[in-house]
């Protein structure tokens, strides 16, 4: 080979050399982060984690080659704020956190990392963002539901069971949500003549102790308020409900489907799938503080007839037939 062509042929090798290392190189992995207030054991939680898993799938994302989860637990306080450490530590791209028991300590940890939130009744009042429309820092997300709903449930309560006149409303006092909807159900507690009694959710010989001796009076029945101890607490809770025959409102139809009387509420998978798309769009470069604050886009009314029949309650047939589903 004479030597003009071999120098013509090793240049031509040379500039195709860095075509080919960027072909070899690995796609980036981005790294998402799940903080999640609930044992890692629930299997109801597990369920609503592949939901999301699913949502970012759908919109192209391949969990092993272009991202990475990484979900961290927190039945407790203590334990929570280790698991936001941890997944700060890690840089992720984004966090999904579910509650505010979950955002409180991500946000005190970093005002960088984008979080997307679900499962937040008051993000403004609890200063995760500067307003629902605008959010303006590095948190977005879906709300659960309004304050309003505390009442919601204590006027169905009553609609379900006529002859109720008191009514113990479990509530977390540690969150805001916990007052703010105890404080709803007690403004229209006087037009339904009914008596409220607040029982706190700290732990569960509180809940059994305060629930026991609620029960002891007749013409009671139980108003359950979303939050993570309430939902870690669920099997007590309702087994003391059915244990001494009191109706009871539910904030998730988890509890319904588990032997609850019923709910009505927001969907809660519909948010995770809407999460991931978040997430999704945030991966792609667009910000948490220009992300709307979205509300819940799906109510539904669910009954277990075979509860109602336990406690010998002849559920209304108007209330039946604005049910969504009735657990037979």
């Amino acid at each position: 080979m004479k030597r003009r062509e071999f120098i013509t042929l090793l240049g031509g090798a040379a500039a195709a050399w860095p075509l080919a290392a960027r072909a070899q190189q690995p796609e980036r992995v981005r790294r998402i982060g799940v903080l999640i207030p609930f044992a890692e054991s629930d299997p109801v939680v597990q369920a609503w984690i592949a939901v999301f898993r699913e949502g970012l799938q759908k919109a192209g994302w391949t969990e092993g080659r272009d991202i990475r989860i990484d979900t961290r637990w927190g039945h407790d306080t203590q334990s929570r704020q280790r698991s936001a450490m941890e997944l700060v530590a890690l840089m992720p791209d984004v966090i999904l956190a579910h509650g505010t028991p979950a955002v409180a300590p991500l946000l005190e940890a970093t005002r960088t990392i984008p979080i997307v939130f679900l499962g937040v009744i008051d993000p403004v009042g609890a200063r995760f963002v500067t307003s629902l429309a605008r959010p303006g820092g590095n948190a977005t997300g879906f709300t659960l539901y309004e304050y309003s709903m505390g009442a919601k449930w204590l006027e169905l309560l009553k609609e379900i069971a006529p002859n109720l006149t008191r009514a113990a409303v479990l509530r977390d006092p540690a969150i805001a949500s916990g007052l703010g909807l105890f404080g709803a159900a007690q403004a229209v507690a006087p037009s339904l003549r009914m008596e409220l009694t607040p029982v706190d959710v700290r732990d569960a010989g509180e809940i059994e102790r305060s629930v026991s001796g609620f029960a002891r009076s007749s013409n009671g029945g139980l108003v359950v308020t979303g939050s993570a101890a309430a939902f870690g607490q669920r099997d007590l809770i309702i087994d003391l409900a059915a244990r001494n025959g009191l109706p009871t409102t539910f904030p998730s139809r988890v509890y319904v489907a588990e032997g609850g009387l019923f709910y009505y509420g927001p969907d809660q998978i519909d948010p995770y799938r809407r999460a991931a798309e978040y997430a999704d769009r945030i991966l792609k470069g667009e910000k948490p503080a220009d992300l709307p604050v979205q509300a819940p886009t799906k109510y539904h009314l669910v009954i277990n007839l075979k509860t109602a029949k336990a406690l010998g309650i002849a559920v209304p047939p108007s209330l039946l037939a604005r049910a969504d589903e009735v657990i037979e």
